[in-house]
């Protein structure tokens, strides 16, 4: 089918759409996605850059097949990661809906239950949920499913990349083999994402369980059109030879109470229509306190919004919807990966990054937000770092988040890479989660029955009957099932406390929230309750607490002037290992980077220099003095820690102590009963023998990565976390090339 054809058999609703939009032809990206819809009967893999069109590619044929034959049911299920994600999508589906008679709605916790029940009234047109909603609705309404999805055609995931090979992920591949298995077939699903690594994997797990293949269309990829600048300063303020030039040159006149970094990002974003990103809650709330107060002191407009999970819904809200009116005085909103999805926030000026992103993903995802409507994306990262003092140790000279910038940047520009899905084999606190849900939906099965039933999943096709016994076993002498006396099996009374809760519909870990109240409105949440009279930041604001009321978990507060840090627990992600090996180049090679700023510029002169001086160009395993040494292996997250595990498996024969480590960097211990060689000799010939992961987790350990992990069996975790958490063959391999480089003079 060529476009022609394609946008003849679009009904008038889309045509109209399409000429409203001044559309004179349609994008590849359309074009390839409709002769996969409307020709054929596989599922889809949609794979292009931001802003590409991605969903209206896929919901023009869609529509145009709806209108052709409508179900009697819900047609469409529409499933993203983010609240956010799916109000911004049910707002743009909306519209194109206007004047087709399909109706959209939309489901998660922030709607109104009014809204909900019209769809469960009528189930029609296209359903948009989270995860979360949607188990929810397995278990609650498991009896109306047919009457919801009997007539299901299609199901849309959007950013899967965010998905794959996570528990979130896999636990919607379960509900869409639930679903299909109520139903009796499998709808087709459409993946979305710009920033796929691995097409074939993800379109792999995009067509689990679902009986189809799966089509990805290959699309020519355009010239890199990028504004890029990288900077860099320290956290003193007084270095006369740092740059106060951003890109429009303003003037900077922010008193010396702040640093030099933090009137740089300020003035990068002042005036500008800006997306501010940083990689933790904890960055993102104190950077908008610090913003305001430059305001303030300028006498400048407070125009700093906020954004991030912990906030209440409203103030969310507010944020995306002043974001995207363009009739309104610029605004800048800082904010964390929520705001990191294909969420379309208008005409964009400009991305600001505090520091580095840890993926070549998460920079993509993050420099798409501006540049649209035919402009070049533009970003400036920024980073910040304490000035060394004349006797710092070698690992802490090195500007880590700087390397691993440009490291990020080269690998895209270079080549292309984005890290590829990583899938998990053994995903036990997801076994458990389904478990509980399945019976829960299902009432009392036989033991057989369940585990046919789990264990047919997509998910679980790694785990071996004789583990999901071991788990069961641990569920009944535990309380979460129970046995009758028909020998069936039903959701026992720790089972049913979990399943009461509306936290057991997600999969991904969870904290003990409190409620942060200003006089009627919601402000957002908090994990650890400070005591009455002490001040925290939430909202980029500072707080003090007026009052506690421990048992409802709420917190009342007014607001005070000034910035205070708060912390949440989280995990900010893993680094590959080819962004580990090019920090090592950028270390090693002499390129002058066109993005890199005055300041950065120098910075890494200067980190060369100390490379160079010190031998880390030349090995990995440098002796600091003393009994002291470090180890540099350039490994990502997961073969790091297979290798720090080595190295600590060792203590006692090389007398190994005071273990240090930052991120994937590097490795600094204490050796008193060796030398470098003996201890590289030593790992290569574990290497050589073939590194036995299971070694490496100790009897007594049982660690805790995932949300009902608490509740596996400890022998169960120890094996998942060797599987799952540790790299063996990568790591062993590293080690290797280490001891042919270090052990052998001359080598580079």
């Amino acid at each position: 089918m060529n476009g022609e054809e394609i946008f003849a058999r679009f009904p008038e609703f889309i045509r109209e759409f399409i000429y409203a939009r001044g559309w004179e032809s349609l994008r590849d990206v359309q074009v390839a996605a409709a002769e996969s819809i409307l020709a054929g009967s596989n599922n889809l893999l949609l794979t292009s850059s931001t802003a590409s069109g991605k969903t209206e590619a896929a919901f023009f044929p869609i529509l145009s097949l709806l209108c052709e034959d409508p179900p009697a049911s819900v047609g469409v299920l529409y499933i993203a990661p983010l609240k956010s994600l799916i109000n911004d999508q049910f707002g743009r589906i909306e519209e194109l809906l206007d004047a087709s008679g399909i109706p959209v709605t939309h489901w998660h916790g922030d709607v109104a239950g009014s809204h909900k029940k019209k769809l469960l009234e009528t189930p029609r047109g296209i359903l948009q949920i989270t995860p979360e909603s949607l188990e929810s609705m397995l278990i609650n309404r498991s009896n109306d499913l047919v009457r919801l999805f009997g007539d299901l055609r299609f199901v849309v995931i959007d950013e899967i990349h965010t998905l794959t090979g996570s528990d979130r992920g896999n636990q919607i591949l379960c509900q869409l083999a639930r679903i299909g298995r109520v139903i009796g077939y499998h709808p087709r699903r459409i993946g979305l994402s710009a920033t796929v690594g691995d097409p074939a994997l993800a379109a792999a797990w995009l067509s689990a369980g679902s009986g189809r293949e799966t089509d990805i269309p290959v699309f020519e990829r355009g010239a890199l059109r990028w504004r890029l600048g990288l900077e860099h300063f320290y956290v003193q303020n007084a270095r006369e030879e740092q740059s106060e030039e951003p890109k429009d040159n303003p003037t900077p006149t922010a008193p010396t109470l702040f640093d030099a970094g933090y009137s740089f990002m300020y003035d990068c974003v002042q005036g500008k229509r800006s997306l501010v990103f940083s990689n933790s809650r904890e960055e993102t709330e104190y950077l908008c306190a610090t913003f305001r107060q430059i305001a303030k002191l300028r006498g400048d407009p407070d125009c700093f919004l906020i954004h991030h999970g912990n906030l209440s819904a409203a103030l969310r809200e507010e944020a995306e919807l002043r974001m995207k009116d363009e009739e309104s005085p610029p605004t800048v909103t800082c904010a964390t990966v929520t705001m990191e999805l294909g969420i379309d926030i208008g005409r964009l000026e400009r991305v600001l990054q505090n520091q580095s992103p840890n993926s070549v993903t998460g920079f993509l995802q993050r420099l798409g937000r501006s540049g649209r409507r035919g402009q070049p994306p533009e970003m400036m990262m920024v980073f910040r770092e304490e000035d060394p003092l004349p006797n710092t140790p070698l690992p802490q000279l090195m500007p880590w988040e700087l390397l691993k910038a440009i490291a990020i940047i080269e690998l895209y520009r270079g080549e292309r890479f984005i890290e590829p899905p990583v899938m998990r084999r053994q995903p036990f606190s997801l076994l458990f989660h389904q478990t509980l849900s399945v019976l829960a939906s299902s009432g009392e099965l036989s033991l057989p029955r369940l585990a046919e039933r789990v264990l047919s999943l997509p998910p679980f096709a790694h785990i071996t009957k004789e583990d999901y016994r071991v788990l069961i076993l641990s569920m009944l002498n535990n309380g979460f099932l129970e046995m009758t006396e028909e020998k069936t099996v039903i959701v026992g009374l720790a089972g049913e406390r979990l399943l009461k809760s509306f936290k057991f519909y997600a999969v991904f870990k969870d904290s003990e929230d409190y409620t942060v109240r200003a006089g009627s409105d919601e402000i957002g949440t908090i994990t650890t309750p400070p005591p009455v009279g002490d001040r925290f930041a939430l909202a980029g604001r500072v707080w003090e607490v007026e009052e506690l009321d421990i048992q409802r978990k709420l917190i009342y507060v007014h607001p005070v002037e000034g910035k205070m840090e708060v912390s949440w627990p989280g995990d900010y992600g893993e680094v590959h290992t080819r962004i580990a090996e090019r920090m090592r180049q950028v270390l090693l090679e002499d390129t002058v980077y066109p993005y890199l700023k005055p300041n950065a510029q120098k910075r890494l002169e200067v980190a060369r220099h100390v490379a160079r001086n010190t031998g880390l160009c030349r090995h990995s395993l440098i002796h600091l003095g003393g009994y002291s040494y470090c180890l540099f292996p350039w490994l990502g997250t997961r073969s790091f820690r297979t290798v720090r595990r080595m190295i600590r498996s060792m203590s006692a024969k090389f007398g190994i102590t005071g273990v240090e480590y930052e991120g994937c960097y590097y490795i600094k211990f204490k050796m008193s009963k060796g030398t470098e060689q003996t201890l590289l000799e030593a790992l290569a010939d574990e290497a050589r023998r073939g590194i036995d992961p299971e070694r490496l987790v100790s009897s007594g350990e049982t660690p805790l990565f995932e949300k009902y992990d608490d509740f596996i069996p400890a022998d169960l975790l120890r094996h998942a976390f060797a599987v799952d958490k540790l790299n063996a063959a990568e790591a062993g391999k590293r080690i290797l090339q280490i001891a042919e480089e270090d052990l052998t003079p001359g080598t580079v």
